[in-house]
């Protein structure tokens, strides 16, 4: 690359008060045409939303923060996804938007500092929650994104950079190909206790050729999560998130360790993950959650290599996840209602709505301290299918349950349960070491949450 181009020569002041959106912009720019670095001197840069340009590096060394704009004016609306519908949606603090060639690197930091974003979310869930409108409050109050990649190529972000008090999601990949994270931190907590609601980790979003190796994370929603649209929307674009690798990271903070969904309607294929640690407080390890409407399918997902200590839940798998978020009706009586509202409460087909997961390995998982070993509750019509299990190891209070299962292998399994573990037909799941436990109850009702299960010893 060209010599690197200095932000402070554009006007750019690192008081922590200036807002320096139009200098910054005019940086970038100029670093665009000639092909080089962005640097900063060392200070607080106080901004809206920078659109970074293709072929050019923005370059935040220690010392360095961009700190983002507490008026949501100054993030511009822009056509984008935001979980799972394609809408008109802020821009996020930092965008490459059908850019190519793009680099975000450097120990400096992209701060946020949500905390208005957060409190403007919970008072319009306040007035939303009481008129049935739980699921519309994610996408009514507008919040914007710290990092977005959006329909771009060759990216790479990393090398040191903390990313913290996102007012949204924290990274947003979505639509995009070929790009590369490493060396990342996530802090998108309050410095008080503060704690920021759907602010995700890293949301890989119906993207092709990703790698993301050696992310440090504590958040407080989705960690590490795979996502393809949602429900109809989702179903229309039909975009897969496919050839991903995520490796070597910690989350000590967040919804779960790894997440797949809900907004599965494009679909996963060849997922790999490993070397991942996760600690509490975060309640789940690993994470499939979908809905009635989603439909999509995850296959080819190979999990290595899972160390989870003090995990409260080590697998969980729900295709109800969430009503309240995922079963979207306009309320009697709403007449003239936004048009994402529609969108988003557009009926999906009950055949159409089922997602299939099939020809998942899970190799090399350790869990100490669990509480639960297993919460998986799939479908009849759309059972959780070949699910490879080698070198688990698992020491929890109680083996929970797994239903809604065909085709589950254990090989070279250790468990350590002071409850058993429940199997509505012992058939469906082999290899399991020491007894073998069924349930004495029909599993026909439509919603899994209404199951109750009596264990009895059938050694």
């Amino acid at each position: 690359m060209a010599e690197a181009l200095q932000a402070q020569d554009f006007g750019a002041i690192g008081d922590g008060c200036t807002l320096n959106t139009a200098a910054i912009q005019a940086a970038i720019d100029a670093a665009a045409v000639a092909g080089g670095r962005l640097v900063f001197a060392p200070g607080v840069y106080r901004t809206g939303s920078l659109f970074l340009k293709s072929g050019m590096a923005l370059q935040l060394d220690a010392g360095v923060t961009l700190l983002g704009s507490q008026d949501l004016a100054d993030y511009p609306l822009m056509p984008t996804r935001i979980a799972g519908i394609e809408m008109v949606w802020p821009a996020a603090l930092v965008n490459v938007c059908a850019q190519q060639n793009v680099e975000i690197c450097g120990e400096g930091c992209i701060d946020g500092d949500g905390q208005v974003f957060w409190d403007s979310y919970w008072a319009l869930r306040r007035r939303y929650e009481p008129l049935g409108l739980r699921w519309a409050s994610d996408y009514d109050a507008q919040r914007p994104r710290l990092v977005q990649v959006y329909e771009s190529f060759e990216v790479h972000i990393g090398d040191g950079l903390l990313l913290r008090r996102a007012g949204f999601w924290g990274l947003h990949l979505c639509y995009s190909e070929r790009v590369r994270v490493e060396g990342i931190t996530i802090r998108n907590n309050g410095d008080e206790g503060q704690r920021g609601p759907s602010t995700d980790g890293i949301d890989i979003d119906s993207c092709r050729d990703v790698l993301v190796q050696q992310a440090d994370i504590a958040v407080n929603d989705d960690a590490l999560v795979l996502k393809a649209g949602r429900d109809a929307d989702g179903l229309r674009v039909a975009a897969c998130c496919d050839h991903i690798v995520i490796r070597d990271c910690i989350v000590r903070e967040g919804a779960a360790g790894i997440t797949f969904g809900s907004e599965c309607s494009g679909g996963f294929r060849d997922i790999e993950v490993s070397g991942i640690e996760v600690h509490a407080p975060v309640p789940v390890g690993i994470l499939f959650k979908s809905a009635p409407t989603r439909g999509g399918f995850a296959q080819q997902l190979k999990l290595s290599n899972i160390r989870l200590i003090d995990v409260p839940v080590v697998m969980r798998a729900t295709m109800n996840w969430n009503p309240g978020y995922s079963r979207a009706e306009i309320p009697a009586g709403m007449a003239e209602v936004p048009a994402h509202w529609r969108v988003i409460a557009a009926p999906v087909s009950a055949e159409e709505g089922r997602t299939r997961i099939a020809d998942v390995q899970i190799n090399g998982l350790l869990a100490r301290g669990a509480r639960v070993a297993f919460e998986v509750e799939g479908v009849d019509a759309a059972p959780l299918t070949g699910f490879r299990f080698e070198g688990v190891d698992i020491e929890a209070a109680a083996g929970g349950h797994i239903y809604g299962a065909r085709d589950w292998q254990f090989t070279a399994t250790r468990l350590t349960l002071g409850e058993p573990l429940a199997l509505p037909n012992e058939r469906d799941v082999q290899g399991l070491p020491g007894k073998t436990w069924h349930l004495q109850a029909t599993l026909s009702k439509p919603d899994p949450s209404l199951q109750s299960f009596e264990v009895q010893d059938v050694s």
